[in-house]
Protein backbone atom coordinates (compact mmCIF):
# COMPACT_ATOMS: atom_id res chain seq x y z
CA UNK A 1 0.00 0.00 0.00
CA UNK A 2 1.43 3.28 -0.48
CA UNK A 3 1.66 6.23 1.79
CA UNK A 4 0.36 8.51 -0.29
CA UNK A 5 -3.73 8.42 -1.36
CA UNK A 6 -4.64 9.14 -4.83
CA UNK A 7 -7.97 10.61 -3.36
CA UNK A 8 -9.10 11.85 -0.50
CA UNK A 9 -11.22 13.74 1.99
CA UNK A 10 -10.51 15.83 4.85
CA UNK A 11 -12.91 16.69 7.93
CA UNK A 12 -15.75 17.06 4.90
CA UNK A 13 -18.94 18.58 5.28
CA UNK A 14 -21.77 18.96 2.68
CA UNK A 15 -24.95 20.52 2.96
CA UNK A 16 -28.29 20.89 0.60
CA UNK A 17 -29.16 24.27 1.85
CA UNK A 18 -29.81 24.16 5.78
CA UNK A 19 -29.61 20.65 6.00
CA UNK A 20 -26.35 18.85 7.04
CA UNK A 21 -25.85 15.78 4.86
CA UNK A 22 -21.81 15.19 5.70
CA UNK A 23 -20.18 15.47 9.14
CA UNK A 24 -16.66 15.49 8.76
CA UNK A 25 -16.00 12.93 6.79
CA UNK A 26 -12.53 11.12 6.29
CA UNK A 27 -11.54 9.17 3.17
CA UNK A 28 -9.02 8.00 0.85
CA UNK A 29 -8.14 5.43 -1.77
CA UNK A 30 -4.60 5.01 -3.03
CA UNK A 31 -4.14 4.26 -6.68
CA UNK A 32 -5.19 0.87 -8.29
CA UNK A 33 -7.50 0.10 -5.43
CA UNK A 34 -11.70 -0.77 -5.54
CA UNK A 35 -13.07 0.66 -2.28
CA UNK A 36 -16.80 0.13 -1.40
CA UNK A 37 -18.52 2.95 0.18
CA UNK A 38 -21.85 0.99 1.95
CA UNK A 39 -24.75 2.48 3.84
CA UNK A 40 -28.47 2.65 4.08
CA UNK A 41 -30.62 5.45 1.94
CA UNK A 42 -29.81 8.59 3.33
CA UNK A 43 -26.50 7.69 4.54
CA UNK A 44 -24.63 10.40 2.78
CA UNK A 45 -23.26 7.88 -0.01
CA UNK A 46 -24.06 9.60 -3.07
CA UNK A 47 -23.83 12.83 -1.32
CA UNK A 48 -19.86 11.82 -0.28
CA UNK A 49 -19.31 10.95 -4.28
CA UNK A 50 -21.35 14.41 -5.49
CA UNK A 51 -19.42 16.30 -3.54
CA UNK A 52 -15.94 15.07 -4.71
CA UNK A 53 -16.80 15.69 -8.24
CA UNK A 54 -17.89 18.73 -7.91
CA UNK A 55 -21.74 18.88 -7.66
CA UNK A 56 -22.03 20.02 -4.71
CA UNK A 57 -20.00 22.54 -3.16
CA UNK A 58 -16.62 21.75 -0.49
CA UNK A 59 -13.71 23.78 0.85
CA UNK A 60 -10.95 23.82 -1.45
CA UNK A 61 -8.79 21.43 0.99
CA UNK A 62 -11.23 19.19 1.83
CA UNK A 63 -10.98 17.40 -1.32
CA UNK A 64 -7.88 16.06 -2.86
CA UNK A 65 -5.96 14.57 -5.58
CA UNK A 66 -2.63 13.81 -5.79
CA UNK A 67 -2.62 15.76 -2.30
CA UNK A 68 -3.36 18.89 -4.25
CA UNK A 69 -6.60 20.79 -3.33
CA UNK A 70 -9.78 20.71 -5.90
CA UNK A 71 -12.52 21.08 -3.22
CA UNK A 72 -15.21 23.67 -5.09
CA UNK A 73 -13.73 23.12 -8.66
CA UNK A 74 -16.37 23.05 -11.41
CA UNK A 75 -17.35 19.72 -12.38
CA UNK A 76 -15.68 20.26 -15.73
CA UNK A 77 -12.42 21.26 -14.25
CA UNK A 78 -12.20 17.74 -12.07
CA UNK A 79 -13.03 15.66 -14.59
CA UNK A 80 -10.70 17.02 -16.82
CA UNK A 81 -8.04 16.18 -13.64
CA UNK A 82 -9.14 12.38 -13.61
CA UNK A 83 -12.15 11.92 -12.00
CA UNK A 84 -15.34 10.41 -13.33
CA UNK A 85 -18.74 9.80 -12.70
CA UNK A 86 -21.42 7.01 -13.11
CA UNK A 87 -23.87 8.81 -11.32
CA UNK A 88 -27.05 6.99 -9.92
CA UNK A 89 -30.04 7.04 -12.21
CA UNK A 90 -27.94 6.68 -15.54
CA UNK A 91 -28.40 9.94 -16.18
CA UNK A 92 -28.34 9.56 -19.85
CA UNK A 93 -29.31 12.03 -22.91
CA UNK A 94 -32.50 11.05 -24.17
CA UNK A 95 -32.50 12.96 -27.43
CA UNK A 96 -28.71 11.24 -28.27
CA UNK A 97 -28.32 7.51 -29.76
CA UNK A 98 -25.95 4.98 -27.94
CA UNK A 99 -22.65 6.41 -29.74
CA UNK A 100 -23.41 9.94 -29.21
CA UNK A 101 -23.63 9.15 -25.43
CA UNK A 102 -20.74 7.32 -25.60
CA UNK A 103 -18.75 10.35 -27.21
CA UNK A 104 -19.96 12.37 -24.06
CA UNK A 105 -17.35 10.95 -22.67
CA UNK A 106 -14.59 12.79 -24.66
CA UNK A 107 -15.54 16.07 -23.23
CA UNK A 108 -12.97 15.67 -21.03
CA UNK A 109 -9.69 16.02 -22.90
CA UNK A 110 -7.90 13.04 -21.70
CA UNK A 111 -5.97 10.42 -23.64
CA UNK A 112 -6.05 6.97 -22.97
CA UNK A 113 -6.92 3.26 -23.37
CA UNK A 114 -11.08 3.85 -23.36
CA UNK A 115 -12.28 4.64 -26.64
CA UNK A 116 -15.16 3.43 -29.02
CA UNK A 117 -13.46 0.02 -29.72
CA UNK A 118 -12.60 -1.10 -26.32
CA UNK A 119 -15.97 0.01 -24.38
CA UNK A 120 -17.54 -1.91 -26.92
CA UNK A 121 -15.60 -5.09 -26.56
CA UNK A 122 -16.08 -4.38 -22.59
CA UNK A 123 -20.00 -4.56 -23.69
CA UNK A 124 -20.53 -5.98 -26.77
CA UNK A 125 -24.44 -5.59 -27.06
CA UNK A 126 -23.70 -1.89 -27.64
CA UNK A 127 -22.13 -2.51 -30.52
CA UNK A 128 -25.21 -3.67 -31.81
CA UNK A 129 -27.22 -0.95 -30.74
CA UNK A 130 -24.64 1.67 -31.45
CA UNK A 131 -27.68 4.13 -33.00
CA UNK A 132 -30.39 3.20 -31.31
CA UNK A 133 -31.88 5.80 -28.91
CA UNK A 134 -30.19 5.58 -25.27
CA UNK A 135 -33.16 5.84 -23.83
CA UNK A 136 -34.67 2.73 -26.26
CA UNK A 137 -32.75 0.02 -24.24
CA UNK A 138 -32.92 -2.08 -21.16
CA UNK A 139 -32.37 -1.04 -18.02
CA UNK A 140 -28.86 -2.97 -18.01
CA UNK A 141 -27.87 -1.78 -21.28
CA UNK A 142 -28.67 1.40 -20.23
CA UNK A 143 -26.13 1.49 -17.08
CA UNK A 144 -23.26 -0.36 -19.46
CA UNK A 145 -23.72 2.84 -22.01
CA UNK A 146 -23.28 4.94 -18.37
CA UNK A 147 -20.19 2.94 -17.43
CA UNK A 148 -19.01 3.54 -21.01
CA UNK A 149 -19.39 6.94 -21.74
CA UNK A 150 -17.52 7.21 -18.37
CA UNK A 151 -14.65 5.08 -18.96
CA UNK A 152 -14.12 6.92 -22.64
CA UNK A 153 -13.09 10.07 -20.44
CA UNK A 154 -9.89 7.67 -19.67
CA UNK A 155 -10.37 8.28 -16.05
CA UNK A 156 -7.69 7.96 -13.01
CA UNK A 157 -10.65 7.21 -10.86
CA UNK A 158 -13.97 5.77 -11.45
CA UNK A 159 -16.84 7.16 -9.27
CA UNK A 160 -20.21 4.35 -9.58
CA UNK A 161 -23.20 5.41 -8.12
CA UNK A 162 -25.64 2.45 -7.22
CA UNK A 163 -25.06 0.56 -10.27
CA UNK A 164 -27.25 -2.38 -9.38
CA UNK A 165 -30.04 0.04 -8.83
CA UNK A 166 -33.18 -1.38 -9.93
CA UNK A 167 -31.38 -4.09 -12.41
CA UNK A 168 -32.00 -7.79 -12.49
CA UNK A 169 -29.55 -10.22 -10.12
CA UNK A 170 -28.60 -11.44 -13.73
CA UNK A 171 -27.62 -7.94 -15.09
CA UNK A 172 -26.16 -7.20 -11.82
CA UNK A 173 -23.65 -9.69 -12.25
CA UNK A 174 -22.72 -9.09 -15.99
CA UNK A 175 -22.01 -5.48 -15.53
CA UNK A 176 -20.04 -6.54 -12.27
CA UNK A 177 -18.04 -9.01 -14.05
CA UNK A 178 -16.90 -6.54 -16.24
CA UNK A 179 -15.33 -4.60 -13.09
CA UNK A 180 -11.86 -6.76 -13.47
CA UNK A 181 -11.46 -5.99 -16.95
CA UNK A 182 -12.09 -2.47 -16.26
CA UNK A 183 -9.54 -2.05 -13.61
CA UNK A 184 -6.67 -4.35 -15.18
CA UNK A 185 -4.59 -1.57 -16.02
CA UNK A 186 -4.43 -0.10 -12.20
CA UNK A 187 -7.54 1.95 -12.89
CA UNK A 188 -9.11 3.32 -9.35
CA UNK A 189 -12.49 2.83 -8.68
CA UNK A 190 -14.78 3.76 -5.83
CA UNK A 191 -17.75 1.94 -5.68
CA UNK A 192 -21.22 2.75 -3.77
CA UNK A 193 -23.16 -0.46 -3.36
CA UNK A 194 -26.50 -0.81 -0.89
CA UNK A 195 -26.11 -4.85 -1.34
CA UNK A 196 -23.36 -5.38 1.55
CA UNK A 197 -21.93 -8.98 0.18
CA UNK A 198 -21.67 -7.37 -3.41
CA UNK A 199 -19.51 -4.57 -1.75
CA UNK A 200 -17.33 -6.62 0.02
CA UNK A 201 -17.01 -9.25 -3.06
CA UNK A 202 -15.64 -6.68 -5.39
CA UNK A 203 -13.75 -4.47 -3.34
CA UNK A 204 -10.54 -4.35 -1.27
CA UNK A 205 -11.52 -2.12 1.32
CA UNK A 206 -14.91 -0.66 2.68
CA UNK A 207 -16.20 2.21 4.01
CA UNK A 208 -19.70 2.37 6.06
CA UNK A 209 -21.67 5.96 6.40
CA UNK A 210 -24.25 5.99 8.86
CA UNK A 211 -26.44 9.39 8.82
CA UNK A 212 -23.48 11.70 7.35
CA UNK A 213 -20.58 10.03 8.89
CA UNK A 214 -17.84 7.00 8.99
CA UNK A 215 -18.99 4.33 10.93
CA UNK A 216 -16.53 1.85 10.02
CA UNK A 217 -13.80 1.16 7.94
CA UNK A 218 -10.98 -1.21 6.86
CA UNK A 219 -10.25 -4.36 4.58
CA UNK A 220 -13.41 -6.27 2.92
CA UNK A 221 -12.72 -9.30 4.08
CA UNK A 222 -11.98 -8.93 7.29
CA UNK A 223 -14.75 -7.46 8.71
CA UNK A 224 -17.42 -9.32 10.68
CA UNK A 225 -20.96 -9.14 10.12
CA UNK A 226 -21.49 -7.96 13.31
CA UNK A 227 -19.29 -5.31 12.92
CA UNK A 228 -20.75 -4.36 9.91
CA UNK A 229 -24.53 -4.87 11.15
CA UNK A 230 -23.30 -1.98 13.54
CA UNK A 231 -21.86 0.50 11.67
CA UNK A 232 -24.70 -0.07 9.17
CA UNK A 233 -28.02 0.45 11.10
CA UNK A 234 -26.25 1.09 14.57
CA UNK A 235 -28.38 -1.63 15.86
CA UNK A 236 -29.36 -5.69 15.96
CA UNK A 237 -30.47 -5.09 12.45
CA UNK A 238 -29.13 -7.34 9.69
CA UNK A 239 -28.45 -6.22 6.00
CA UNK A 240 -28.43 -8.14 2.84
CA UNK A 241 -25.14 -9.72 2.41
Amino acid sequence: MKDAALLSTHALDARYGDFQALFGVDFAIHAGEVVAVIGANGAGKSTLLKTIVGLLRAPHAAVRLDGQPIGGLRPGDIARRGISLVPEGRRLFASLSVEENLRMGLRSGREGAWNLETVYGLFPALRERRSAPATALSGGQQQMVAIGRALMANPRVLMCDEISLGLAPIVVTEIYDALPAIVADGLTAVIVEQDVGLARQVSNRLYCLQEGRVTLTGQSGEMTRSEITRAYFGDASEPSA
